[in-house]
C-alpha cells in the first residue's frame, strides 16, 4: 500500500483502487522525486495529472505545497482519492482540489480559471505516457498553465520508448528507478 512519506501527513497509509488500472507511484520513486524537487515544493501550486490514488498531490501538500489539484478520469480512482483525503482528515481542506475529468479537459478548465502551477506531474498509463506528454506540451504552447520557472515531470516505463524531444518542452534530465523513470522538463 502506498503511504505518505514525509511532512504533515507522514505515515498515512493510502488506499489504492482494486485491479490493475491504477499503478500507484512506489514509495521509493516518490522519495526520490521529492528529494529532487524539495526546494521547489514549499509554497508551490502542484498539478497532479492521472492522479490515481492522489498520492503525489497529498505528498506535495504534506511537504508544504500551497495547493494540489488532482485530476483523474476514472470514477473508482476519484472515489479512492476522496477516501484518502478523508483518511488524512483533509476532505474539506481547501489546499486540495479533485477533478473527475481527463487531462486535456482539466488543463483547459484550469487555464480558463486563471490557475497556474509551479509543478505539473503526470503519471499516465505507461503505454500512453509519451503521447500524453506531447499533448500537454502542445497545450502549453497555446495556453500556459505553467508558472515561470515551473517544471513538468513525467513518470513512465524505463522499458518503453520515450522520446525526450517534445514540442514546446525542454528536456532537463531523466532518472531511472528499476522499471520506472522520471523525466523532467521545463517550458521550451
Amino acid at each position: 500500500m502506498p503511504r505518505v512519506v514525509s511532512g504533515e501527513f507522514r505515515g498515512a497509509i493510502l488506499l489504492a483502487p482494486k485491479g490493475d488500472n491504477t499503478r500507484p507511484t512506489t514509495d521509493k520513486v516518490k522519495e526520490a522525486l521529492f528529494s529532487i524537487i524539495q526546494t521547489r515544493i514549499a509554497g508551490a501550486d502542484v498539478l497532479d495529472l492521472f492522479s490515481g490514488t492522489g498520492g503525489i498531490g497529498i505528498e506535495a501538500v504534506s511537504r508544504g505545497a500551497n495547493s494540489a489539484v488532482m485530476v483523474e478520469k476514472d470514477g473508482r480512482a476519484v472515489s479512492v482519492i476522496r477516501k484518502n483525503l478523508e483518511k488524512i482528515h483533509a476532505e474539506k481542506d481547501d489546499r486540495f482540489t479533485v477533478l473527475k475529468t481527463n487531462h486535456l479537459a482539466a488543463l483547459e478548465s484550469l487555464y480558463e480559471e486563471g490557475r497556474r502551477f509551479d509543478v505539473i506531474f503526470l503519471d499516465p498509463p505507461y503505454r500512453i505516457a509519451h503521447r500524453s506528454l506531447c499533448e500537454i506540451g502542445e497545450f502549453l504552447g497555446e495556453k500556459n498553465v505553467l508558472k515561470e520557472g515551473g517544471i513538468i515531470i513525467a513518470e513512465h516505463s524505463s522499458e518503453l520508448p520515450f522520446d525526450t524531444d517534445v514540442i514546446n518542452l525542454q528536456f532537463n534530465r531523466s532518472c531511472s528507478y528499476g522499471l520506472t523513470m522520471l523525466t523532467f522538463f521545463s517550458k521550451g
